[in-house]
């Protein structure tokens, strides 16, 4: 799905397979804008982080897949959430990712995937390097953010390879909104505080069944989760709090591009560092 002129968006699929149902595949758009703000200083490469380690330096902190499936707008804003954080990180391609054993994922303390298309990255993915992100984070402790496409490969799926960071096989389902044939809208999160957020939302999922519920839909449905996975911790986001001003085009917010972002770099924050949010 294209709107020309830019921004063009990249679609995210997720597989809806409730246990006993036949397998019904759904295609959402959980792609964002390309961002026209600057974008941070270039960040290394695996392969440059890994040099930069055999001559001494340290792991960078956290780990951005910007490969086969993820959205150019999402990768930028969310290199712009990490510089302004000033958090070390480093990006891996697809085929970057795919020569990662399980030991090399554990170094880092953070596995971040942004919004894009979760079947794309499944099938860009290998089987062997799924099985090595699932055990990096359930067994060596590493983290995990997943936004939108991040959110719903995080999942289970009958018919692609997903992370599965679930005991019970949970799939996610759309955001209720999405069956009323909206595609993108400035909805309204709440926190367990009582503070309401206008996000912007892309065709995401809700996290119905799985984890701790840290921020809600309007019709009360989970929208920010997080849960232990075995050693290691995460966080699941449905919307995009990373979102830049480009991206509000035709839609009308009550909070400020600011006040969204800041809420993108607490998720990033409470992520890295395995730190539980607020929750209800």
């Amino acid at each position: 799905m294209q709107f020309f002129p830019p921004p063009t968006l990249s679609l995210c699929r997720s597989l809806i397979a409730p246990a006993g149902l036949l397998a019904l595949m759904i295609t959402s758009g959980c792609g964002t804008p390309s961002s026209p703000m600057s974008q941070p200083q270039t960040a290394p490469s695996v392969e440059q982080a890994n040099a930069n380690v055999l001559a001494g330096g340290s792991t960078p902190k956290v780990l951005l897949y910007v490969g086969n499936g993820t959205s150019s707008g999402s990768v930028a804003a969310i290199k712009t959430i990490l510089g302004n954080l000033s958090l070390q990180y480093a990006t891996a391609t697809t085929s970057q990712l795919n020569g990662m054993t399980e030991s090399k994922l554990s170094a880092y303390k953070l596995l971040l995937i942004p919004g894009g298309n979760a079947i794309t990255i499944s099938k860009s993915l290998s089987s062997n390097t799924v099985a090595n992100i699932h055990n990096a984070i359930s067994k060596e402790g590493l983290h995990y953010l997943g936004i939108c496409a991040g959110g719903f490969f995080a999942g289970h799926s009958g018919i692609y390879d997903y992370l599965d960071l679930s005991p019970v096989g949970i799939w996610f389902n759309f955001y209720a909104d999405y069956f009323k044939g909206i595609t993108k809208e400035a909805v309204q999160i709440k926190s367990p505080d009582g503070t309401k957020r206008d996000q912007y939302w892309q065709e995401g999922p809700q996290f119905s069944g799985w984890g701790t519920v840290v921020a809600k839909y309007p019709d009360g449905t989970p929208a920010v989760v997080e849960n232990k996975v075995g050693n290691g911790f995460v966080i699941l986001c449905a919307f995009h709090p990373e979102a830049t001003q480009a991206w509000r085009s035709g839609m009308k917010f009550t909070t400020s591009v600011a006040d969204d972002n800041a809420y993108a770099k607490t998720l990033v924050t409470n992520a890295l560092n395995g730190t539980s949010m607020p929750h209800f």
